[in-house]
């Protein structure tokens, strides 16, 4: 990690669950990171637990889906802290509904959030890399639901739009490679992780029947992030899947 000491990382989703467990790790490995949330609250309250550690926590209010929030958001990171080096796109979402009669705000609400703000962070962050002739890298924060569907109660589009993920992490890797670039692309796959996103599923038994599976922690992602970050130059981990011990999905 001692190549992106002093550097700048953006995690969006940090105000809790993983991406505040990826921003927390990255500051104790000397790293510059902004916190992009809109409880940016509670970003803010991680940054000053994390004073005395060697890297920094800067906190951003960005409501990811809207455009000029994001643009606004990377704008301020590279005329007060410096030019992206790394991109988490951690913020993703889950809607209590169903596809036969579900309700189009929330899938649109999902699509947004996990397929759109993540292209838009993206595009932001590889035009700011670019700019400043950046090795950079981008991680997709995916999921296991991103290759396999899981016979979940009334998780409606939220596998398809990770699905998305999975199919524009190949794609960016392919363009940025057709072009010569050395920025990386990583996906990172988890199965059930224990956060607050499971709030986001139907309370109609799903919640039960998750609370009942093996789980993950945000540290264990977390550690995976420095893991694919620490990888030599000249190698590249296009997808990473973890699954917690016991899972049978």
């Amino acid at each position: 990690m001692e190549r992106w000491q002093d550097k700048v990382a953006v995690v969006t989703g940090a105000s809790s669950g993983i991406g505040a467990e990826i921003s927390k790790l990255l500051v104790q490995k000397g790293v510059k990171v902004v916190g992009l949330a809109r409880r940016v609250e509670r970003v803010e309250d991680l940054a000053c637990k994390l004073a005395d550690q060697p890297g920094e926590l800067f906190a951003i209010s960005c409501d990811v889906t809207k455009e000029e929030n994001i643009q606004e958001a990377f704008k301020w990171v590279s005329e007060n802290v410096g030019p992206v080096h790394i991109l988490i796109n951690n913020a993703g979402l889950t809607k209590p509904t169903n596809l036969t009669d579900g309700c189009t705000e929330l899938w649109r609400q999902v699509f947004e959030v996990n397929v759109m703000a993540l292209c838009i962070c993206t595009r932001e962050a590889i035009s700011i890399m670019k700019e400043n002739d950046v090795d950079g890298h981008v991680i997709h924060l995916n999921s296991i639901a991103g290759h396999q569907v899981p016979n979940v109660p009334n998780f409606n589009v939220y596998p398809a739009s990770k699905f998305a993920v999975t199919a524009l992490a190949q794609s960016l890797r392919q363009e940025l490679a057709r072009e010569k670039s050395r920025i990386k692309v990583t996906s990172i796959s988890p199965g059930l992780v224990r956060t607050e996103f499971q709030e986001g599923v139907a309370d109609d038994g799903t919640r039960e029947i998750l609370a009942e599976m093996p789980a993950l922690t945000p540290e264990a992602i977390a550690d995976a992030v420095v893991y694919v970050l620490s990888t030599d130059p000249s190698v590249q981990v296009s997808e990473l899947t973890i699954r917690p011990v016991g899972d049978m999905f």
